[in-house]
């Protein structure tokens, strides 16, 4: 027989890319070591709420809660968003003296929307927040994004109660966003966004929406275009950079116009000092730009194509002194009548016009919104179907970071996907799925105030085959990706196409470092076949999360678990343990702890002082007093996996392989249970040590005899009441 070769560790190359600041993505904070994302909470693992605002918790609607203070006859104030510096700011104080004011106190005769909400109405106050403003005014060239954002039923004349709503789409779901009309005003004028009409206010209280959603105004300094194009319409995102566009550019953004997508664009800065300085033609750097539309003219003299870009800067002023800017002379090789037309379109000062190449030259970065996944690069038109899958990353548990990282990358979240159908179009022989992956970071900008950033984020997807474990290291050692995103960044939303053959995948969503906790929204969007020939309904995609796996054995979110047969086995027939039992058959956990002590100190391998007191009596609480014996052996068995994973000999293993060492004792459990232990019991340095492993399996093993000692008919589900829960909890 030959020898069997020896299988290699596959080598992948993770790109990275980190953007550079820029007004229109700087983030302003001075803190450089700032805590990890998310409350470091037991309980938050368990609930995984959502972090945006959501005034649903009032069990009111905004028709409810306006007609209730219509019929009171009083004003509504926000307890949310409170009129003061909470809502302003939670590092910088504005400069100048801040007054709280209704448009009432502010001008004769408010209007919520003069004449259709449009780009007019959206002139920058003192507030960073181009980005936002690109945004809104990409939105004011669609009318039925506009008012599904901004809903028409309000005014400061009819029903007018001081309250006023806007909508939002968050991580999957749309919200509604209840606001006072209490607006910040300096001197008797509006601090921050306005319309250049004086007595219109849908943009400012918008804006103030917005700002609720997010804790504060100083948290929307700085960002970029896409976060609020998504919020305004839950679509899809992509990237671009303008110095390696893609083929038919030109195309593809005429027909992302064609279809509704927002688009805005910018020029990145190196430096926090090139911040708002100008180009020599009077861009400025840093800045965030709306594009607002494409056109085409034919030149008078050689009949040559000329094509245009029109773009509106948030300011409200034009500062382009290039090619095509007001009268150029550029603009004296079209006709009369195109120069007319595009007069026409440029419906305000702030508007302006350049060729497409001086575009691409003078402009590095293009953000893209679209409002379905369908590629630009064709003309087809599908319909979409999405799965939206919520989770987090947990230092210690879940977090693993990139492929960079094999030991730990194995951990992170794991999402299977199963591709039936193969797209219609698919030529030849190549039979392919077409996938749009999304991985969102999420509440990073609420989270601002504690000195958070935005995780430089990425995924890769794996071929699998029949897998039904959490896969493990040696997986991804030897098996190379099938595909991923083509570099990991810092921005809120990593987006990928790919085209793929049916079969079964595995999706790893990850930070690029290991070790940032945070949480994450995952879409993929898939096109929808017949599947009709098959006999029966069928989706091009569905998912199995890990954690939705692990709900299915552990069934009722984690409350029942499974207890399989440890994958450990021991002969106790060598270790003799002398102890005595009090005259009620009990022993006491002083006894219990000198007891372990002798059995570990058997084993000089395991470097430990012994059990701690709490653990003792915790093996007590949690199991059988009287059956000191079986204690010992599940200790035995315990101390034995633990030999498996422990550090160099020493006496703590890492939290990530509390996992593996879970499942070798015989339990299964979800990821939640493993992100709680890892909460729980693992040090600063991500170590679990014997003592706190041991006080780990046995609560494990305890609670697993409780639950089923409660659940009388074995249907997986028991009902306690507040006392029955405290003393069960509270004794173990």
């Amino acid at each position: 027989m030959g020898e069997e070769r020896a299988k290699v560790p596959v080598m992948e190359e993770t790109s990275v890319r980190v953007l550079c600041l820029s007004e229109a993505s700087y983030e302003s904070d001075d803190k450089s070591d700032y805590p990890p994302a998310g409350t470091n909470s037991i309980y938050s693992a368990i609930l995984s709420r959502n972090e945006a605002v959501k005034d649903a918790k009032r069990l009111k609607t905004f028709l409810e809660l306006r007609d209730k203070y219509v019929k009171k006859k009083v004003i509504f104030e926000d307890p949310l968003f409170p009129a003061n510096d909470s809502s302003l700011f939670y590092s910088h104080k504005p400069p100048m003296k801040i007054e709280w004011k209704r448009p009432s106190e502010i001008c004769e005769n408010p209007q919520f929307i003069i004449d259709g909400a449009n780009r007019t109405d959206i002139c920058q106050g003192e507030l960073g927040d181009c980005w936002l403003l690109a945004a809104i005014a990409c939105l004011t060239v669609n009318e039925k994004l506009l008012y599904r954002v901004i809903p028409p039923d309000q005014s400061f004349t009819q029903n007018y109660a001081g309250i006023f709503h806007f909508q939002f789409w968050r991580y999957g779901e749309w919200v509604d966003v209840l606001v006072d009309d209490r607006l910040p005003t300096c001197r008797g004028q509006l601090v921050f966004t306005k319309s250049f009409r004086k007595n219109e206010f849908w943009s400012a209280l918008l804006e103030k929406a917005y700002a609720k959603l997010h804790g504060s105004y100083e948290a929307l300094k700085g960002g970029n275009t896409l976060e609020a194009m998504e919020d305004f319409t839950g679509g899809v995102t992509e990237f671009f950079e303008l110095s390696e566009p893609p083929r038919e550019l030109y195309s593809i953004m005429r027909k992302a116009l064609e279809r509704g997508s927002l688009m805005g664009c910018s020029i990145d800065v190196s430096s926090v000092s090139e911040l708002e300085t100008r180009t020599e033609q009077g861009l400025v750097k840093g800045h965030a730009y709306s594009i607002i539309g494409l056109t085409e003219c034919d030149e008078v003299a050689n009949k040559a194509k000329v094509r245009l870009i029109r773009l509106r800067n948030p300011w409200g002023i034009v500062l382009w002194k290039g090619p095509w800017c007001p009268n150029s002379k550029e603009w004296s090789t079209i006709s009369i009548a195109d120069q007319e037309n595009l007069k026409k379109q440029t419906v305000e000062s702030s508007e302006f016009w350049m060729s497409f190449d001086d575009f691409q030259r003078n402009f590095t970065k293009l953000e893209m919104c679209n409002l379905t996944p369908d590629a630009l690069q064709g003309e087809e038109r599908h319909s979409w179907m999405v799965s939206v899958n919520q989770g987090r990353w947990v230092r210690g548990s879940s977090a693993g970071g990139c492929r960079n990282y094999p030991d730990t990358f194995w951990t992170n979240p794991q999402y299977r996907m199963k591709l039936y159908e193969e797209d219609d179009d698919s030529e030849g022989s190549q039979e392919t799925c077409t996938v749009v992956v999304a991985l969102m970071q999420k509440g990073r900008r609420m989270q601002r105030q504690q000195g958070n950033r935005f995780f430089t984020i990425g995924f890769s997807i794996y071929k699998m085959c029949g897998q039904t474990q959490h896969l493990q290291k040696d997986f991804f050692l030897y098996t190379a990706s099938t595909a991923k995103c083509k570099t990991y960044i810092n921005l809120r939303e990593v987006t990928e196409r790919f085209h793929l053959p049916p079969g079964e995948y595995v999706i790893i969503p990850t930070t690029f470092e290991p070790h940032q906790e945070g949480e994450f929204i995952l879409r993929v969007f898939s096109e929808k076949q017949s599947t009709s020939d098959r006999g029966h309904n069928r989706t091009d995609t569905v998912f199995v999360s890990d954690r939705a796996r692990a709900n299915k054995e552990i069934e009722h979110d984690g409350i029942r678990g499974e207890k399989r047969k440890p994958k450990v086995t021991i002969d106790d027939t060598d270790d003799s343990h002398s102890f005595s039992l009090h005259q009620d058959m009990q022993i006491c956990a002083n006894e219990l702890k000198g007891i372990m002590k002798n059995v570990l100190d058997k084993h000089s391998e395991i470097k430990t002082e012994g059990f701690s007191l709490e653990t003792c009596r915790s093996m007590i609480a949690l199991m059988d007093p009287e059956l000191v014996q079986q204690v010992l052996t599940s200790a035995r068995v315990f101390q034995l996996i633990f030999r498996r994973y422990t550090k160099d000999k020493t006496c703590s293993i890492s939290s990530f392989e509390m996992r593996n060492a879970v499942n070798d004792a015989g339990f299964h459990l979800n990821n939640q249970l493993y992100d709680i232990i890892a909460m729980r019991y693992a040090d600063e340095h991500l170590n679990i040590n014997f003592d706190g492993y041991i006080c780990c399996f046995v609560r494990l093993e305890g609670m697993f005899r409780a639950f089923n000692a409660f659940d009388k008919d074995g249907d997986g589900i028991i009902k306690l009441n507040v006392l029955e829960w405290l003393q069960l909890t509270m004794y173990s």
